[in-house]
């Protein structure tokens, strides 16, 4: 692969293209660009957000087939049979060995991630190499591409009408919650009854917690373990057929949308039923907080929508994420803001993740809204290098032999399945869980 080239300003690196991101789609996709023989520099902190905003201790939802590598070597059993573990060893899969799995991953390609963060992006297209991104050294990219491949990170979702009703500092959101030393012999209650909110309630409950209060608007979910075999197909037509979701009507899109997040919300794994079901747990489905009150003593008084009243002294928000890409702080007041199409919330793309400005590709949770809900989680990492990958460089054969797919799986019967009783599913807006699965 060729070196990348260096300015004759010591201040600034040229690379033909730029990776914002090393996360898992990050990764991916500076593996595929490796491969391909496309200059590329990959910035940020290597699996950063996994390592910073989600707790020792977590599982993961995926089984060792959800690798990271378009090129289906250096997979999660490659890594699993290099330890001499089988599947039943490893699986579910804990967040330290996935993580182990992608720094071996990183090594076994090759790829050197620039561990600095971009505190600017910003687009001339008057220049030669339009993308110019200010990082927090103080140093400066110029790239004829870039992929922003940023996760969740910037996109947690706290519900403003819950959040107005809060004493200010004394709430957080999952991902700001991850050490859960100073939970012991605290009250908590989290609001939300997905899969993170189970386990998070498992873990302050292992930390030492008093008293743990889950509320949340709908039936308790069933301790089942999930079924993602149906997303395969769907993820591998994206390859064949780029545009088959967004082509969908918006029926079949809703029904897609319906079945994975019946498949995700009514279901939680059921590792996590023995580790909840005590005292110190208390479940609140079909409710609501309405009131809160900070009390002189400090206690939190909490009145819900079912007569019920708690003290706590803590509250988690465990309600996922919602893209609004507006808020990915470092394009604030450039001009690719400027100019970005965004519909509801979310970035216009084409068939190869390309936004209306030329050579930005945007990928994960921010591409779901054309590709599908499958794009915010790791099984579509390897489709969105690939992807990517033909765009930029078209001339190579990136797909000799395509993974089999049925167009079949694209009607409306198969897109559906067997989805939830009508009632039973919440209005379908992009709102996504705690990542859960890799």
């Amino acid at each position: 692969m060729a070196e990348v080239k260096q300015s004759s300003d010591s201040t600034e690196r040229k690379t033909h293209l730029l990776i914002v991101g090393a996360g898992p789609f990050g990764l991916a996709i500076a593996a595929y660009a490796k491969h391909l023989g496309i200059e590329h520099l990959i910035v940020g902190k290597p699996m950063g957000f996994w390592k910073s905003n989600m707790p020792k201790g977590m599982y993961l939802r995926s089984a060792c087939d959800w690798h990271l590598d378009p090129l289906n070597v250096d997979t999660i059993e490659k890594f699993r049979e290099t330890k001499r573990l089988s599947s039943k060893d490893v699986e579910p899969l804990s967040l330290q060995f996935y993580l182990r799995y992608a720094k071996w991953f990183q090594k076994q390609k090759q790829i050197s991630v620039l561990p600095v963060l971009v505190r600017k992006l910003d687009w001339d297209d008057s220049e030669e190499l339009p993308f110019r991104a200010v990082m927090d050294n103080g140093r400066n990219i110029a790239a004829r591409y870039v992929v922003l491949a940023i996760g969740f990170q910037y996109f947690k979702n706290l519900p403003s009408d819950l959040v107005k009703l809060l004493p200010e500092h004394r709430f957080s959101h999952t991902c700001d919650l991850v050490d859960f030393k100073e939970i012991a012999g605290k009250r908590c209650l989290i609001i939300g009854g997905r899969q993170s909110a189970f386990e998070w309630a498992a873990l302050m409950n292992e930390a030492g917690a008093a008293k743990i209060h889950l509320c949340y608007r709908h039936d308790s979910p069933k301790f089942v373990a999930a079924d993602w075999s149906w997303v395969d197909p769907f993820v591998d037509a994206t390859e064949q057929i780029p545009g088959w979701f967004r082509n969908l009507s918006q029926q079949q899109k809703d029904e897609v949308r319906r079945r994975l997040w019946a498949e995700g919300r009514l279901k939680v794994e059921p590792w996590l039923e023995a580790r909840i079901s005590n005292s110190k747990v208390k479940l609140w489905p079909k409710a609501q907080v309405v009131t809160c009150c900070e009390l002189p003593s400090g206690d939190l008084a909490i009145s819900m929508d079912n007569g019920q009243k708690i003290a706590v002294d803590q509250i988690v928000f465990a309600t996922g994420y919602k893209v609004e890409f507006k808020q990915v702080p470092f394009l604030r007041g450039s001009k690719i803001l400027d100019r970005l199409n965004i519909q509801d919330g979310f970035p216009e793309l084409d068939e190869h993740f390309q936004s209306n400005i030329p050579g930005m590709f945007i990928t994960s949770m921010p591409a779901t809204q054309q590709f599908g809900p499958f794009f915010a989680f790791t099984i579509a990492v390897r489709a969105s290098a690939r992807l990517i990958g033909q765009a930029i460089s078209p001339e190579v054969d990136h797909w000799a032999e395509p993974p089999p797919t049925k167009v079949a799986a694209l009607t409306k019967k198969d897109a559906q399945g067997p989805l939830p009783k009508p009632g039973t599913c919440s209005p379908i807006a992009p709102v996504f869980p705690q990542p859960r699965f890799s």
